[in-house]
């Protein structure tokens, strides 16, 4: 099977490319703005015909998007998450190559969702913030398409990896710098949201059994279960051997607070939700609570989580332990 990757740096595209890459049924070919990927060709710029030739001149069987934006202002979340896969889309449907389309969407896509609650495909989206808007809108421009395609939204992704800047990314760099100082105490803000934590190695899989699958329409892609930040913050703190006090601060800083410190600043108080101030502490605009109803991925996709939570979280950890 012949599979052309979109995204294949990134956070996620690094752990669907391994997996394919050990299939050694899958052929692959990677393509991306960088100079390492096999092919070089910006998906927010590129025009569909250019990707249309591509396409027949390799003729993949299957086409993973895996890129995008996750930071940033509307105009480049919309032209790196939405345009890019208007761009694919069309392409794909001029294309005689006749490829099915595996999309990675987000979990933000559904926006804050009841507390205790469980979020299936049939949830009526309410993105919270431009992130979202811009995947939910790639989400209707691939389900509106006529492709065969199916969108994987993918509640929270964590594991070795971990981006600096997410709140897991943060806890773990603040942790490595108060081991290092020998700070005794760590203050911690937001770490009341819950969220249903999915093992990056695990969402790997996910990609890998929907690119064989015959699955259309939305699957959702997490454990089922809702963890507290706080509770992920103490298995970090063990796994880490940090024997300090974790003390939680009430609410997200002010804003004066937020203006005196850098933005890739730390110190000794960690915003761990991005250190904005309101209704979304959590930078993904879901609210205080987020679970996957995973039901879909068990019963089309034969799919399963297998990697817990602690063993995510000491993979970031080892990480992280590496720049002490």
């Amino acid at each position: 099977m012949r599979v052309l990757l979109l995204g294949a740096t990134g956070f996620i595209g690094r752990y669907v490319a391994d997996r394919l890459l050990a299939d050694p049924a899958v052929h692959l070919t990677a393509l991306g703005r960088r100079d390492d990927s096999d092919v070089r060709f910006d998906l927010a710029s590129g025009s569909p015909g250019a990707l249309t030739r591509f396409l027949d001149a390799v003729h993949p069987g299957v086409v993973i998007n895996c890129a995008g934006a996750t930071r940033g202002g509307a105009r480049d979340l919309t032209r790196h998450n939405t345009v890019a896969v208007a761009t694919v889309c069309e392409a794909l449907r001029r294309s005689r190559c006749g490829a099915r389309m595996v999309q990675v969407g987000c979990a933000s896509e559904y926006g804050p969702s009841q507390p205790g609650s469980s979020t299936a495909e049939d949830a009526v989206p309410r993105p919270g913030g431009p992130y979202g808007v811009s995947k939910l809108a790639a989400t209707e421009l691939v389900l509106g398409s006529g492709l065969d395609a199916v969108v994987l939204r993918v509640f929270s992704p964590v594991g070795p990896g971990t981006p600096a800047g997410s709140p897991l990314g943060r806890l773990a760099e603040a942790m490595r710098r108060a081991m290092q100082s020998g700070d005794g105490e760590l203050r911690l803000g937001g770490l009341g949201v819950q969220r249903d934590f999915v093992d990056v190695r695990d969402v790997a899989r996910a990609v890998h059994a929907a690119s064989l699958s015959a699955a259309q329409g939305v699957v959702n892609i997490g454990t089922g279960r809702a963890v507290r930040l706080r509770d992920a913050a103490a298995v970090l703190s063990r796994v880490a051997g940090y024997t300090g006090a974790l003390h939680e601060l009430d609410g997200p800083p002010s804003r004066p607070a937020i203006a005196a410190q850098r933005a890739d600043s730390l110190g000794d108080h960690v915003p761990l939700g991005g250190g904005v101030p309101g209704a979304h502490p959590y930078p993904d605009g879901c609210g205080s609570w987020q679970q996957a109803d995973v039901r879909t991925a068990r019963d089309r996709l034969g799919w399963r989580p297998r990697i817990g939570l602690e063993e995510s979280l000491a993979d970031i950890w080892m990480e992280a332990a590496c720049r002490i």
